[in-house]
């Protein structure tokens, strides 16, 4: 049977930072759905009426287009996209198959914090291109997210995988320990994944493959597992 897969890009970002990803669920016969956040992927002008409610209206949008075809959907969510997936993994209980949290924002650093982590001059460049472009309101409804989202964290039901990159500049290396504790599962229903080479762009790697290999075997470890529960 195939998995069908929901996968959620992150804050300023767009659908080419979990691109390689999806296409990789993809030729391994995964349904694969992707989208934009409201008010990404165009004007900073766009950015300014739209809130993190916004985000989240949106992507259970989609969810529910899949849902009315589908039984069951796996949830893949980049950087605050995995806390807009968690939001919905709790809203959809039962309809959840698994949730993969990528470079989840648990503990983002601050801006001072940040560029300290900047070492190279077009990560310095790239990141002052997005502080220019991306309204003070929106960033004040990412940090909300990320303060509401730690209320959920052990309401979460779902098998989840979270991946953490060791080389992060954007999120603080311990929140992936952080969240696999919250979460109120079995060690056989959660799984803590490091990968110490990484960027936060965890789909665009050196070598993802650890990663994309990791990521489907949980998705078809307990797409079997959920069918014969059903079965």
């Amino acid at each position: 049977m195939k998995s069908i897969c929901l996968l959620i890009h992150g804050f300023t970002g767009g659908t080419h930072e979990i691109e390689p990803l999806r296409a990789y669920l993809a030729a391994r016969h995964c349904i694969t759905r992707t989208f934009t956040l409201a008010g990404h992927g165009g004007t900073r002008q766009d950015m300014l009426n739209v809130s993190r409610q916004d985000w989240i209206d949106g992507a259970e949008k989609e969810l529910q287009q899949l849902l009315r075809q589908h039984e069951c959907v796996h949830l893949i969510g980049f950087s605050t996209g995995a806390l807009i997936a968690a939001h919905l993994s709790v809203r959809y209980p039962e309809r959840i198959r698994t949730l993969t949290m990528l470079s989840a924002p648990v503990f983002p650093l601050n801006p001072r914090q940040i560029m300290r982590t900047l070492i190279q001059p077009q990560m310095i460049r790239g990141y002052w291109h997005n502080l220019w472009h991306v309204p003070p309101q929106a960033t004040r409804e990412f940090y909300k997210i990320v303060r509401e989202s730690h209320a959920i964290y052990t309401k979460l039901a779902a098998p989840a995988l979270i991946v953490q990159a060791g080389s992060d500049h954007l999120v603080k290396p311990h929140s992936g320990a952080y969240l696999y504790h919250q979460l109120p599962l079995e060690d056989t229903c959660k799984k803590l994944l490091t990968l110490p080479d990484s960027g936060h762009l965890v789909c665009h790697g050196s070598d993802p493959s650890e990663l994309f290999t990791q990521v489907y075997q949980w998705i078809r470890q307990h797409e079997q597992s959920g069918q014969s529960m059903e079965n």
